[in-house]
């Protein structure tokens, strides 16, 4: 008590601060490293970067498939609807373009002047993968969208629509309505610019088919 009193109770204050703010500081991180499984911040070791000619641009290789096959390019944030990873990497601040490969993604940040130190971080807690991460109702939701969006406006132009009926083993059921129920060679026309479309955007679909819902629509398919 002597030593203390000698001290002065400021002085014993302020070193008791000291040790509680250090105490905090132990206790808000591991004394030893985690397994990969258990940290997220070791997750990102196995992906590789590599420079690229153009220094607003870096290449990520995440040692795994990205894409199944082609590439697929997304200079700007609204057209990435159709890709959930595509989405994810646009709402990193500063990330300015996409760029998929099969093997790699090639991000392009919004100036020279942004560091990448601040980029990479989120860039890695990405699961960097497209293909073979979603389930059907993703699949599905980017179809709707497409059609919503892209192919449903375009074809009420001319007096008709698409309407959407199902998704099954990578075709895509159509009904057509109005106009375009009516002539065999713009149905074909409209059939081969959907499917262009909808497989340039998600790989996944296969082809586009026109269904019927019942009878009504078969004999007015026939008269005509």
């Amino acid at each position: 008590m002597a030593a203390v009193a000698s001290l002065g109770w400021g002085a014993v204050a302020s070193a008791m601060c000291y040790f509680k703010q250090l105490l905090h500081q132990f206790a808000q991180r591991p004394l030893f490293p985690l397994p990969a499984t258990l940290c997220n911040s070791v997750r990102y070791m196995s992906v590789q970067t590599q420079d690229t000619p153009n220094p607003k641009s870096i290449k990520f290789i995440p040692g795994k498939p990205v894409l199944e096959t082609t590439t697929m390019d997304f200079p700007t944030p609204a057209i990435a609807f159709c890709s959930p990873l595509a989405r994810q990497l646009f709402r990193i601040e500063g990330v300015k373009s996409v760029f998929f490969g099969p093997d790699f993604i090639t991000v392009t940040k919004e100036n020279e002047e942004l560091d990448w130190n601040l980029l990479k971080p989120d860039i890695y807690e990405t699961p960097l993968e497209e293909s073979g991460s979603e389930d059907d109702d993703e699949v599905v939701a980017m179809i709707k969208e497409l059609l919503d969006t892209r192919i449903g406006p375009t074809v009420q132009e001319d007096g008709g629509d698409v309407v959407y009926k199902r998704f099954e083993d990578g075709i895509v059921q159509l009904k057509c309505q109005g106009s375009c129920t009516s002539y065999p060679s713009s149905i074909i026309t409209l059939k081969n610019g959907i499917q262009n479309m909808l497989q340039f955007y998600i790989p996944e679909v296969e082809g586009v088919e026109k269904v019927m819902d019942d009878e009504s629509d078969e004999k007015e398919a026939n008269s005509a």
